[in-house]
């Protein structure tokens, strides 16, 4: 039996498997994807983690990781089917029937992408991962939809490549930072689209345009491509019926504590006014402090 394991290998699951390396805790990492690091390897560029301006999220994921295997932690390839409370701990089931135990849990398995939901949202030629696959639409139009940081960031690294990149969002302003908004509208292949609901995707497999409304009228963009960046789905399926919830988010404070006993929160999947790589690190040193404060009582 571990003292933790530690649900997701992304910032807070690899800042909590340091701090609990450092700790003397026994513990392993249990990561659906082999050799993770979550949603920031596929970000271009980080900007605000201090220390290291400009750093990619591939590269500073990597660092994150190879902090916490110097450190010795044991990672398990494997996804967690559900969670089960027993008398000296908690029960992990993980897909191909294998079961762990620990005694206690810190869940930080992230969220995933939000899906459009509308018509032909499902075709070919979606995308919800610029950096993977913005090289193949070299000098060809896209749209990208969302308003928050992650759409303009994927908008300005499309503009390097595509030849028009419109920037659809269902507000009149965006909601990024006004740094981001400052380069999205010094960049001249980048065409803001605002007050535009989508309504639907168009095209036979692949998607070819876009359907929204916009100040009352119906009206269509034709693009080669669709990048969608409205937000994330927290990943806690398996927590249904074990802690309290909030719209699919972890209740939680700062010091990771969630309603059942033994079971840690940290990172996007816990109720938190900012969603940053920051404050997921900051989330796995305070869910490891809170582990620490559990096994000693």
């Amino acid at each position: 039996m571990y003292d933790v394991l530690i649900i997701g290998s992304g910032p807070a699951g690899l800042s909590a498997a340091i701090y609990g390396k450092r700790a003397l805790l026994d513990l392993a990492v249990i990561e659906k994807d082999y050799m993770g690091t979550g949603q920031i390897a596929v970000t271009e560029q980080v900007d605000n983690y201090p220390g290291l301006p400009g750093i990619s999220g591939y590269d500073l994921g990597e660092k994150l990781r190879s902090h916490a295997e110097q450190l010795g932690t044991e990672f398990i390839e494997a996804e967690v089917t559900g969670l089960e409370k027993s008398a000296d701990g908690w029960q992990v089931a993980l897909s191909g029937g294998k079961t762990e135990t620990a005694r206690a849990v810190i869940y930080a398995a992230g969220a995933s992408h939000r899906k459009p939901g509308v018509p032909g949202g499902d075709k070919q030629r979606i995308s919800y991962c610029a950096v993977c696959d913005g090289f193949f639409y070299k000098d060809k139009t896209v749209a990208v939809i969302g308003g928050g940081d992650t759409a303009l960031g994927d908008a300005l690294y499309l503009s390097k490549l595509a030849k028009t990149v419109y920037l659809v969002h269902r507000r009149d302003e965006f909601r990024a930072n006004k740094s981001l908004q400052k380069r999205v509208a010094d960049t001249e292949n980048i065409v803001p689209v605002l007050g535009a609901v989508l309504t639907g995707i168009t095209g036979a497999d692949s998607a070819d345009g876009i359907d929204f409304t916009q100040d009352n009228e119906q009206k269509h963009l034709a693009v080669d491509g669709v990048f969608v960046a409205i937000g994330s789905v927290p990943n806690t399926a398996p927590l249904q019926g074990i802690c309290e919830l909030d719209g699919g988010y972890v209740v939680a404070g700062e010091d990771c504590v969630t309603s059942a006993p033994g079971l840690f929160a940290a990172g996007d999947i816990r109720t938190t006014p900012l969603r940053q790589v920051i404050t997921a690190a900051a989330d796995g040193a305070n869910a490891i402090n809170s582990v620490e404060k559990y096994l000693n009582s």
